[in-house]
C-alpha cells in the first residue's frame, strides 16, 4: 500500500496528522523532531508512522520524494484497515499514536 505524506522536520514533537494538499496528491502530516539533514527526518518519519500505523518501521519505505517534504510511502504487508487508518489520521488534524 502507498500513499504521499508531507513532513515537517524540525517540529517540537513527533506527530502525525492532518491533511496536506501535497505534489503526490492528498498527504498525511507527519511532523518529526528530527532535521532534515542527512536522511535523519526519513529515518524518523518511518519511525513515527509505524508506531501510528502498528506496524514494524522496517515494513515501511520511502519509495519517493527522499529530499523533499512531500514524499511517497510504502507499507509492505499492509494490516487489514491499514488505509481507513490512514484516512482517518487525515480527518484527525491531530496527533496520533507515535515515538515522542
Amino acid at each position: 500500500m502507498r500513499f504521499p505524506i508531507r513532513v515537517k522536520p524540525g517540529a517540537k514533537r513527533d506527530a502525525v496528522g492532518g491533511t496536506w494538499d501535497g505534489a503526490f496528491g492528498e498527504a498525511l502530516v507527519v511532523s518529526v523532531r528530527a532535521p532534515a539533514v542527512d536522511g535523519k527526518a526519513n529515518e524518523a518519519v518511518c519511525r513515527v508512522l509505524a508506531g501510528a500505523l502498528s506496524v514494524r518501521s522496517r515494513d515501511l519505505a520511502v519509495v519517493k520524494g527522499h529530499r523533499s517534504r512531500d514524499k511517497l510511502v510504502e507499507v509492505r504487508d499492509a494490516p487489514p484497515g491499514c488505509s481507513e487508518h490512514v484516512a482517518e489520521l487525515r480527518r484527525s488534524g491531530g496527533e496520533s499514536r507515535g515515538a515522542r
